[in-house]
């Protein structure tokens, strides 16, 4: 008999947890903890990093990845094998609220991403988005300890750690739009394993491949990283449909966009999403939002459709 795939992935209760439905759904399989490389606070790159390089040594035959913090870049000897079935993409809302309309004015809201951060305050203005970091643990007993009115998570890491009753309420695509990859995982193994690379292929799910795919196409064309301040969101019915936000962290600027189109051609899709949003100047934001100003240039050219604000 073959011995057990191990399966590298960080140390983290929702990372374990995630790993583990992956083993199970293998059927003969491992789960490694493995350390983090050092990086800066925030750098969610250093987690990819540590697991990538467990892989590379041998120490695990697949990485298993949230897709969200999966760079663009890849290492040369490693590439994606799979991606099992996505979970719920939105991003969610707990605290004392059946709506965000609900909130008083001044209301301080949790939250460690810009992108978040970008849209919350595109939507109200006058709410305190302010930094939260730690694990989903540390930060549902951050909010238990009444530091924040409410904080916004991803449904998908909740309902992985069997928290999905902590939901007050999900964001709308339009509202938020959730970050390239949120809900799904990204199986990554050595060019040549195919071993391991056939039993992540056997669990990989076709819909969550394409909207990856789309979405993932879209961050390399506006070449953004998980501290950009863009959601994308991709998803499969019939036909592909692709939501992408740009914005400033003040939430005083953003470009909104869609485009529908062939489930064939998920990177082509994605393409036009990206020419569509930077014509609207997505890219002047991004610029803007990297070097921490928000004054506006007037931009045109931007498609009527493409919905922007400022």
């Amino acid at each position: 008999m073959s011995e057990p795939l191990k399966l590298g992935t960080r140390g983290s209760a929702l990372a374990l947890a995630q790993a583990r439905r992956v083993a199970e759904a293998i059927g003969e399989a491992d789960v490694v903890a493995v350390r983090s490389t050092d990086g800066e606070p925030g750098d969610k790159e250093r987690f990819v990093r540590g697991v990538e390089a467990a892989v590379l040594g041998g120490e695990a035959d697949l990485g298993v990845h949230s897709a969200k913090d999966l760079p663009g870049e890849r290492p040369d000897a490693l590439r994606l094998v799979g991606v099992p079935k996505r979970e719920d993409p939105a991003d969610a809302y707990v605290g004392e609220a059946a709506t965000l309309a609900d909130l008083p004015a001044g209301a301080r809201i949790g939250t460690s991403s810009l992108r978040r951060r970008a849209q919350l305050l595109a939507l109200r203005d006058d709410l305190d988005v302010i930094g939260l970091s730690g694990n989903v643990d540390t930060r549902l007993r951050k909010l238990a300890a009444g530091e924040y009115d409410g904080i916004v998570l991803a449904a998908a890491g909740l309902r992985r750690l069997d928290r999905e009753v902590e939901i007050a309420f999900r964001f709308d695509v339009d509202e938020l739009t959730p970050a390239p990859g949120q809900g799904s995982l990204a199986l990554e193994g050595r060019r040549d394993a195919d071993h391991a690379a056939t039993a992540a292929a056997r669990i990989s799910d076709h819909d969550a491949l394409v909207e990856l795919t789309a979405e993932r196409a879209v961050v390399a064309a506006l070449d953004a990283t998980c501290m950009t301040p863009v959601g994308v969101c991709a998803r499969l019915d019939g036909e592909l449909e692709v939501v992408g936000f740009a914005g400033l962290p003040d939430g005083s600027e953003w470009v909104r966009d869609r485009v529908r189109g062939d489930p064939s051609q998920p990177a082509a899709l994605g393409d036009a999403l990206a020419e569509r949003m930077i014509a609207a100047g997505a890219r002047e934001i991004l610029d803007r939002a990297a070097a921490g100003t928000s004054s506006a240039p007037e931009v045109g050219g931007g498609d009527p459709e493409t919905s922007r604000a400022r």
